[in-house]
């Protein structure tokens, strides 16, 4: 199956990627993994547009046959202590039909293969603590918690709804 799916960098201008990117991330909304509820509306309007706008917006599409599979969407940070860029990975959703296939490692894979062309630090994301089948992707990609001047230190991600 792998050698069946094909990953390339999202045009945003594109209709049918715009298309892709609207309703890979409503899957993933819709999943347990997500908000287990659909997109409203008006983000769904206004997904495509507010991506378009944001400087650093990549994203990767995974398609098998020409039909959307998976995406990543990603942001280009900064790192102060490295004085480098990074790629944060916002999503990561592949089709719960195409789970299991390869196609999330696919995707990681061009998104690390992005961050060495861009000359970035690393790669940085955040995973459910009960994403069990998520985790183990990342953690056999080399994905680990940041080790800190004293050690492993937990690292939370918070966020402050506005």
């Amino acid at each position: 199956m792998q050698d069946r799916v094909q990953i390339v960098e999202a045009d945003l201008a594109r209709a049918d990627h715009q298309d892709a990117v609207v309703r890979l991330i409503d899957a993933y909304a819709r999943d347990p993994m997500g908000t287990g509820r659909p997109l409203p509306d008006s983000v769904r309007q206004g997904l495509i547009p507010a991506l378009r706008r944001h400087p650093t917006t990549l994203v990767f599409l995974a398609f098998v046959e020409q039909v959307p599979v998976g995406i990543a969407v990603c942001f280009l940070g900064m790192s102060t202590f490295a004085a480098r860029p990074l790629i944060n990975i916002h999503d990561l959703a592949v089709l719960p039909e195409h789970r299991g296939q390869g196609t999330g490692r696919r995707l990681l894979e061009q998104v690390i293969q992005k961050a060495r062309e861009l000359g970035c630090c690393k790669v940085t994301l955040e995973v459910r603590e009960d994403n069990r089948r998520a985790r183990r992707l990342y953690e056999t990609m080399g994905f680990a918690a940041p080790e800190h001047v004293n050690g492993a230190v937990p690292t939370f991600f918070l966020a402050k709804m506005l």
